[in-house]
């Protein structure tokens, strides 16, 4: 497949994942005040899409709580910095099974909700855009699974189908673009879909580019995509997005440093990937070009 670099460029921030790196660097924001304050400036400084999870305040802990995303929500639409919001649906499929030698009963942090709970904020919040983990993994640790089935992916995009929250497909491997190309036959979800490609996460598709275009070449062609890596090839992988065709993400939940022993925020993140698109030839696109390129429609909660 020959390079079609993408000349219009939308920047998703990644502004604070689950994982437990605010130990490792004092910018991963925790409270809602904090996360909204951090998607805000990395709006201006260039990001379209803002992509939150939130966090227990006092201890940092990824959380599900409805009211957390409501303040954080609430937050970043009554600032004067106008971003698309993409909450994440990927809360409520932990499970952490004991030893090899004894995987029962599982063990603390396993966390299982249905569907009408994992989806609770996205309702209540109506954001743009909420992500749908297409897939069910094994990540670096152990004994964790992330766990989405089917049937719950069924039940969780036929909800956001119906509260017109568009889904951010992210596929951490082949077989997850299969599923939802599936889902999207099946009228499950709607065409065209929105995927990111979530490329060098254990034990996940890894970031070498002969997967990465294994991947590209498996979207449909009408389909919006975004991809990034972590780590150091964060920024690496903003140039080979652009180069492929696709759309960027950057941000503290894949990457906490900036340069070695330089933490990161998520402005200079957004910063960064900024300099290289542009310096590519490729220009940045606005939240409101991003609506009508989507076709979203920004609502406030209820």
């Amino acid at each position: 497949m020959p390079l079609q670099t993408n000349k219009n460029v939308f920047i998703t921030c990644a502004v604070t994942g689950s994982g437990g790196t605010q130990d490792r660097n004092p910018n991963v924001p925790r409270s809602p005040e904090q996360i909204a304050a951090s998607a805000i400036k990395a709006a201006q400084a260039g990001a379209a899409i803002v992509h939150c999870h939130v966090r227990d305040p006092e201890t940092g802990v990824a959380s599900r709580d409805p009211k957390l995303y409501r303040e954080l929500t609430e937050r970043v639409r009554d600032s004067a910095t106008d971003v698309v919001l993409n909450l994440t649906a990927g809360m409520g499929g932990d499970l952490y099974f004991g030893p090899a030698s004894k995987p029962l009963p599982l063990q603390e942090g396993t966390d299982m909700g249905n569907a009408e709970d994992r989806m609770e904020h996205v309702a209540d919040c109506l954001p743009e855009i909420c992500t749908l983990d297409c897939g069910t993994m094994n990540f670096a640790e152990a004994d964790y699974v992330m766990t989405n089935t089917p049937g719950m992916l069924e039940a969780m995009g036929k909800m956001m189908t119906e509260l017109e929250v568009k889904p951010e497909i992210e596929a951490f491997d082949t077989g997850h673009l299969w599923l939802a190309k599936n889902l999207v036959d099946q009228g499950i979800l709607n065409s065209p879909a929105m995927v990111q490609l979530c490329m060098g996460i254990p034990w996940g598709a890894p970031d070498d580019m002969n997967t990465f275009m294994a991947m590209v070449n498996n979207i449909p062609s009408d389909w919006d995509w975004s991809a990034f890596s972590i780590g150091r090839n964060e920024m690496p992988y903003v140039a080979a997005a652009v180069l492929a065709g696709g759309n960027v993400r950057v941000g503290l939940e894949d990457n906490i440093w900036l340069d070695k022993g330089v933490p990161a925020t998520n402005e200079a993140l957004v910063e960064r990937a900024v300099t290289i698109i542009e310096a590519m030839g490729s220009s940045i696109m606005k939240p409101a070009e991003v609506r009508e390129k989507l076709g979203l429609t920004k609502r406030a909660p209820r």
